[in-house]
């Protein structure tokens, strides 16, 4: 299975972060739109080492397609062909009050932007005028010193990142490949990623091939029971963030654990973040997370993963592996493939 880790978003930190995953053995890199720009990075990390690199995601709401595309069409092209452009719709809230766009239709927007895009992306490459409609947007123009022509390592793949059966539906549908939600169980997978993924592929008439998972795991590795605990209490504590928003309830419920999503969302209105993470059972953290040494945490991604995902993003949440730990764990997972 492939890795990717994620890379340090801070201006002074990027280079010394890109050339440590290269060192891990890590096959690619990814960034977070957090307190950085999503973007940037990959610029540095294109020309600092031979690694796949991805946004991951890129909020896409408040972004026009054509932005998107500029973006993705230069990362390709300076990373030679290393890039993919991957996707997400956010939440109400952030969308509204955080970047100050409009809301609503979150799956038919998100899959209608693909589109564009990617009918963008066809513009460029002379395969057919830019003449697109939709019930969101509409872009019919592109003079020809606003197009840059063919990129000469292709259009880049544009992925969506997805949790809920609509969301990852539409994703089936339009997109080159899924990026599975982190917050997740095993039970959540089989019973409402799968069959949503299958719906979707269906009605579009593409097969499994057509489409790339990539999944994502928030991951507790240790190597001694100091480390481990410090890293169960980082999961817990994200495990816990995530929880209390109403859209990521599914996960909870299927588990038996839906009564914990309005205490979760209540004490996140108050502050009381010390409160949330003690609601958090190492049970939670094990059905959710993925928790061991480097040799239990591979063995468990790809049991949870491996028949349905090609890649896994590892995501550390609020603690630093060690750097033995994480070449182990990168290691485990190579020898899956």
């Amino acid at each position: 299975m492939k890795v990717h880790l994620q890379v340090e978003g801070a201006p002074d930190k990027v280079r010394d972060s890109v050339r440590e995953i290269g060192e891990l053995g890590a096959d690619g890199l990814f960034t977070f739109e957090g307190p950085h720009d999503v973007f940037f990075p990959l610029v540095v990390a294109a020309g600092e080492a031979d690694l796949e690199l991805m946004t991951n995601v890129a909020i896409a709401g408040p972004r026009s397609a054509v932005h998107l595309a500029h973006s993705a069409w230069d990362l390709q092209c300076y990373s030679g062909g290393r890039f993919r452009l991957g996707l997400g719709s956010q939440i109400k809230a952030h969308i509204e009050k955080r970047y100050g766009a409009q809301w609503g239709k979150p799956a038919s927007r998100m899959a209608e932007q693909v589109a564009a895009i990617k009918a963008i992306f066809a513009a460029w490459e002379g395969q057919a005028p830019l003449k697109f409609r939709g019930e969101f947007y509409t872009h019919t123009l592109m003079p020809p010193n606003f197009n840059p022509g063919p990129n000469p390592f292709g259009p880049p793949p544009v992925l969506m990142g997805a949790l809920g059966p609509l969301m990852t539906r539409k994703a089936a549908e339009v997109a080159d490949g899924l990026l599975v939600m982190p917050f997740n169980s095993a039970r959540h997978l089989a019973q409402r990623t799968a069959p949503a993924l299958a719906q979707g592929l269906q009605e579009s008439g593409r097969s499994v091939a057509d489409l790339q998972v990539i999944a994502q795991a928030m991951v507790a590795v240790g190597g001694t029971e100091a480390q481990l605990a410090a890293a169960v209490d980082g999961v817990a504590t994200l495990i816990a963030f995530y929880g209390s928003t109403p859209n990521y309830r599914p996960v909870l419920e299927v588990e038996g654990w839906a009564e914990l999503q309005p205490l979760l969302n209540a004490m996140s209105k108050t502050g009381d973040y010390a409160g949330m993470r003690a609601l958090i059972t190492e049970e939670m953290v094990r059905t959710i997370g993925i928790v061991g040494s480097p040799d239990e945490c591979a063995a468990e991604i790809e049991n949870r993963f491996g028949a349905m995902a090609s890649d896994v993003c590892c995501y550390f949440p609020f603690y630093s592996p060690s750097r033995e730990d994480l070449a182990d764990l990168v290691g485990g997972l190579h020898a899956s493939r």
